[in-house]
């Protein structure tokens, strides 16, 4: 949903003179701070580069081991080896394809000193068995919540309750930038070390500019910034709109034993940044993938299972990882465009549906 609005406000930054982050960027930061509900918030190039500086603001480094869901974008877990920690794979629950607060468990040991949950696809996470985790163990929780900027859980949204939670604004996200991610956090010492990470290690007190610490450039250019203004004005449009379409999804899939759809548990409000259903035989998932595009239809894998990925195969497994290899192999990941009509959605349930049937 980028339309006039965004054209507005870019026009304003290029008429301004000021293209670097500024004014506009800090608006927009301000914007995902009240809309969340957190202290703080950072804007930064991307989802990556915001969980890269979460990392190194909690001190987690060389030696430190960091869980990391199986079933998650490869970026989850490269950051962790980036910057020279070590990733510890733990399966996930087939139902939320969220981090499995048990698997995660079993992988604790001296060397953790954090886990990087993922709210996966727009469905939040409850945080309640993984903050027992860090209660007990003393571990940190940074959310890779790429994809769940606006959901909630028991009424409390995506970002507040982990030490630090980071955003992406990638085109296929809620809310778009075209590029950029965001981080937030309610801790003052957090807050301090990201904002001297993310801008060379400076630190400003009383208006002079010192460089206390070393940090990098994540800076997000007031241009961007101004495309996340205008998309915050229309979060709750776009989110409402896709539960729409989740809904239309939803009721079409009803007759189909076949096909599970996405988890709708009644105390989570699920954004569905990517509305993916389960394929229930094995091994037609891609034929159904290359029979729809066909028909012009285009559709995804939901994600990947890092253990099976070439780099992945000498990082720490935690169990056989089935369930995250199940949702790989089989989860399919259907249009959720918001200029599509139940129409078109009906003939995309129904290709779907001739295809899988055609391979029973």
């Amino acid at each position: 949903m980028v339309g006039d609005e965004e054209i507005k406000e870019v026009s304003k930054v290029l008429r301004s003179g000021w293209l670097t982050e500024g004014k506009k960027t800090k608006e927009f930061e301000d914007a995902v701070k009240r809309y969340v509900g957190v202290e703080y918030a950072f804007a930064m190039t991307s989802c990556t580069t915001a969980l890269e500086l979460a990392l190194k603001a909690l001190e987690v480094g060389a030696g430190d081991e960091v869980i990391v869901p199986d079933f998650t974008h490869p970026s989850t877990g490269n950051i962790v080896s980036w910057i020279g920690a070590k990733p510890v794979l733990v399966d996930v629950d087939l139902s939320s394809h969220n981090m499995d607060p048990v698997e995660a468990e079993k992988a604790i040991t001296r060397k953790t000193k954090c886990i990087i949950p993922v709210s996966w696809g727009g469905n939040p996470l409850n945080m309640k068995p993984l903050l027992e985790l860090k209660r007990k163990y003393g571990i940190l929780i940074i959310e890779d919540a790429a994809c769940s900027l606006g959901s909630e859980y028991k009424e409390k949204k995506t970002g507040t309750q982990a030490d630090i939670t980071c955003f992406s604004f990638h085109p296929r996200k809620v809310i778009t930038t075209g590029e950029g991610g965001m981080a937030v956090t309610n801790s003052r010492i957090y807050a301090e070390r990201l904002s001297q990470l993310k801008k060379f290690g400076i630190k400003t007190t009383d208006g002079q500019i010192e460089f206390a610490g070393s940090g990098t450039n994540c800076k997000l250019s007031d241009v961007l910034g101004a495309i996340g203004v205008a998309q915050m004005k229309k979060i709750d449009a776009i989110a409402k709109r896709r539960l729409e379409l989740a809904n239309n999804y939803n009721k079409l899939f009803r007759e189909e034993e076949l096909v599970s759809v996405p988890e709708k548990r009644k105390e989570a409000k699920h954004i569905y940044q990517t509305y993916a259903v389960y394929i229930k035989r094995d091994g037609t998932r891609d034929k159904i993938i290359a029979d729809l595009k066909t028909k012009n239809i285009e559709t995804q894998i939901g994600t990947y299972a890092l253990h099976l990925q070439p780099s992945y195969r000498q990082v720490k497994e935690i169990g056989k990882l089935e369930r995250a290899e199940k949702l790989y192999r089989n989860l399919l990941a259907l249009p959720m465009c918001h200029s599509m009509t139940y129409e078109d959605q009906k003939h995309v349930v129904e290709e779907v549906q001739n295809s899988l049937h055609r391979y029973s």
